[in-house]
C-alpha cells in the first residue's frame, strides 16, 4: 500500500470513532490542545523561525513571510480559535426539519459529519490548527497536507495538537498531517476518493486549479482575493482614506486584502491626491488608468493584466468610472467572487451594488479585511469559498456538515 493511501485508510478508520464523539468530548479535546498550544508557544516559535530563515534565504517578499510568520501573539491567538470554536453550538445531529406524510411516515433532515476532510495548502501555519479545531468540533477527520516552506512549522503544531489529543483522551488520528511536501504526494492525495469526502485547497490560483481539474475527491474551491472597493460620488472621502488604508495595508499577503480600487470620475481628482499620499507613506505603487494616471505624478500606467491581478504585496490598481453600472460591470469582469465594497452615502446605490455584485461577501462602507472565520464569529475557518454549491463565504461548522434524511415508521409498505 502506497503512502498516501495508508494515510487515507488511517483517516477513514478514526473517522468511525471520531464523528461519534459527544460534545463534550470534542470540547475537551479543543481546549485541553488550546492549553498545549499556550504552554508550548516557545517550541511553536522556534521551529516556525527555521521556515522563516529558509523563505529569506530563497528571497520570498515580506508580504508572503508575514503570512508563514508565527509569534507568541499569533499562538495565543490560534489557541484562542479553538477555545471559541469549543464555545460554539455543536451543529451535528441538529434536526433541521420533520414532517409527517399522508401515509403517517415521519420524515425529517439532521446535521452529520462528513467524515475525512483532506485540506491542501501553502505557507500560514495558522490553518493547521484552524482546520483540526473546526474539524474536530463537527465529527470531522482531518487529513493535511502543507506546503514545503512550512514543514518545521506545520509539523510542530500538529506534534501540540496530538498531544493535547492524548491528553483528551482521543485518538491521535483525529488529525493527520502529510510529511511527504513532494508534488506527487499532493497528486495521490487528490485521487484518494476512496478515503477522503471533500478536498479544500487553500493558497494561490495555481493550487487551486491545480486540485479542480485533477481531484477525483469532490472539491470546495477556496478563492483567490481580487478585491475591490469602489469609492461611489456620494462618498466620504475621509471614510474611503481609512478603509482603503486598512484594507489594502493591514495586511497584503492575505486573500481579503483590497488589490484594486474603481472610483467615480466626479470624486477622482479630489481623493487620489490624497490616497497617493496616504499609500505611498506606506509604500504601495499605485497603477492607475489614464484618468488616474493624469491626477498624480509617481502613479505608474496600469496594464490590461493589472485589473485581474491579486497582488499580494504593496501594488495596488485604480481605475476611473462615470457610473455605478459601470463600477459594477468593471467589478463583475475581473473579480475572483471573494469580497467587494462599495464607500457611499447613497442608500440606494448601496443595495444597488449588494444585489449586482457577484461576490462571497459584498460590503457597504467597509473594509474587506473582515471576511475571516474569526471576525464573522464562526471561531475559525477551514477556508473561503467563492463557488456557489454547498458553502460560500467564510467556511464555519456548518459548513462541514452534510445532512441525511431519518425516517420513523409503524409498519408501512408501500403500494
Amino acid at each position: 500500500m502506497k503512502y498516501m493511501e495508508q494515510l487515507g485508510c488511517k483517516a477513514k478508520e478514526a473517522a468511525k470513532s471520531v464523528q461519534f464523539l459527544s460534545q463534550n468530548e470534542k470540547n475537551q479535546g479543543l481546549l485541553l490542545t488550546a492549553e498545549e498550544l499556550k504552554e508550548q508557544w516557545e517550541f511553536l516559535v522556534t521551529e516556525n523561525q527555521k521556515d522563516i530563515l529558509r523563505a529569506r534565504e530563497k528571497g520570498t517578499k515580506e508580504s508572503l513571510i508575514d503570512r508563514l510568520l508565527l509569534t507568541r501573539e499569533r499562538v495565543l491567538g490560534m489557541a484562542e480559535g479553538l477555545e471559541q470554536i469549543a464555545d460554539l453550538e455543536d451543529p451535528v445531529g441538529e434536526v433541521l426539519s420533520m414532517k409527517t406524510r399522508p401515509n403517517g411516515l415521519q420524515i425529517g433532515k439532521k446535521r452529520v459529519p462528513l467524515g475525512v476532510v483532506g485540506v491542501i495548502y501553502e505557507s500560514r501555519p495558522n490553518v493547521t490548527a484552524d482546520v483540526f479545531g473546526l474539524c474536530l468540533k463537527t465529527g470531522n477527520v482531518c487529513l493535511l497536507r502543507g506546503g514545503s516552506d512550512a514543514l518545521h512549522s506545520n509539523q510542530a503544531v500538529v506534534k501540540v495538537i496530538k498531544a493535547g489529543l492524548c491528553k483528551a483522551g482521543l485518538t491521535e488520528d483525529a488529525i493527520i498531517f502529510v510529511e511527504n511536501t513532494e508534488r506527487a504526494a499532493a497528486a495521490e492525495m487528490m485521487r484518494l476518493n476512496r478515503y477522503i469526502d471533500v478536498l479544500i485547497p487553500r493558497g494561490g490560483a495555481g493550487l487551486i486549479a491545480s486540485v479542480v481539474e485533477n481531484s477525483t475527491v469532490p472539491v470546495i474551491e477556496t478563492g483567490t482575493g481580487n478585491c475591490h472597493i469602489y469609492v461611489d460620488e456620494s462618498a466620504d472621502l475621509d471614510m474611503a482614506l481609512d478603509i482603503i488604508e486598512n484594507a489594502k495595508t493591514q495586511r497584503m499577503g492575505v486573500c481579503n486584502a483590497c488589490e484594486s480600487l474603481v472610483i467615480h470620475s466626479k470624486v477622482v481628482a479630489k481623493l487620489v491626491p490624497l490616497l497617493y499620499n496616504r499609500l505611498r507613506s506606506k509604500n504601495v505603487e499605485i497603477r492607475g488608468d489614464e484618468a488616474i494616471v493624469k491626477l498624480q505624478d509617481g502613479i505608474v500606467p496600469a496594464a490590461e493584466e493589472d485589473w485581474g491581478t491579486e497582488y499580494l504585496d504593496a501594488v495596488i490598481s485604480v481605475k476611473s468610472v462615470s457610473s455605478i453600472e459601470e463600477a459594477i460591470g468593471h467589478i463583475n469582469r475581473y473579480n475572483t467572487k471573494h469580497s467587494e465594497a462599495i464607500i457611499t452615502r447613497d442608500y440606494d446605490n448601496a443595495l444597488k451594488f449588494q444585489n449586482e455584485i457577484d461576490a462571497a461577501a459584498v460590503y457597504v462602507n467597509a473594509s474587506t479585511r473582515f471576511t475571516d472565520g474569526l471576525e464573522f464569529g464562526f471561531g475559525a475557518e477551514i477556508g473561503i469559498s467563492t463557488q456557489k454549491l454547498h458553502a460560500r463565504g467564510p467556511m464555519g461548522l456548518e459548513a462541514l456538515t452534510t445532512t441525511k434524511y431519518i425516517i420513523f415508521g409503524n409498519g408501512q409498505v408501500r403500494k
